[in-house]
């Protein structure tokens, strides 16, 4: 299994192909199909937004059985998105959790209309998503009077990534373990719908 660091690193050079249409990765053969039927061994898990233009293994230009990725709108963290870390992080021995946020988020812009009465939330269940965003959105208003739409939805984005860093980091009692002695690295990352690029966010910062 590879190291953080090494998982990483491996994002980042996938990006980088990615971004200069230099994709490697092709479709599967018969022995590979019967491989990965057998086992599987993900080198990172990716917490990303459900937003069809948003496909981590694209994004990194990976493969089948490379990433373990769990998709919801928002890339929030409830109960389910922390079971499902803790699953590959225990089941496969996974070391890197990405969390990835994108521009032009869809929940963070509904949830700048429903906080100013734009768009209310039209179920309960979109509010429960939209909930979970408030927080990080209310840390990037705070302190505006007036400003640039663009640039609120941007720090909102960010804020609401290093959000659900912390939560993984802080909210489950096995990944902090894991953080602490099994070389866990939990981090943030923003994908540009625009460039195709994704930084990544405090990846110096630990996991305490």
């Amino acid at each position: 299994m590879l190291t953080a660091f090494e998982a990483l690193t491996r994002l980042q050079e996938g990006n980088r192909r990615f971004v200069a249409n230099q994709t490697t990765c092709g479709p599967l053969d018969k022995a590979q199909r019967a491989a990965l039927a057998a086992r599987q061994e993900p080198f990172a898990i990716i917490l990303g937004c459900s937003d069809s233009r948003v496909p981590a293994e694209l994004v990194f230009d990976q493969s089948f059985g490379d990433l373990f990725v769990i998709r919801v709108a928002g890339n929030i963290v409830a109960p389910s998105q922390v079971g499902s870390v803790e699953f590959a992080a225990l089941r496969f021995g996974t070391q890197l959790v990405v969390v990835l946020g994108h521009s032009g988020c869809g929940a963070i812009v509904a949830t700048l209309e429903d906080m100013t009465g734009q768009a209310p939330c039209p179920t309960r269940n979109v509010f429960s998503i939209v909930d979970r965003v408030r927080p990080s959105v209310e840390l990037a208003l705070a302190g505006r009077h007036d400003g640039d739409p663009e640039e609120l939805v941007r720090d909102a984005v960010r804020a609401n990534v290093r959000a659900s860093v912390v939560q993984l980091r802080q909210g489950s009692a096995l990944l902090e373990e894991l953080s602490r002695t099994g070389g866990l690295k939990v981090v943030g990352a923003e994908y540009s719908l625009e460039t195709g690029e994704v930084t990544f966010l405090d990846i110096g910062a630990g996991n305490d």
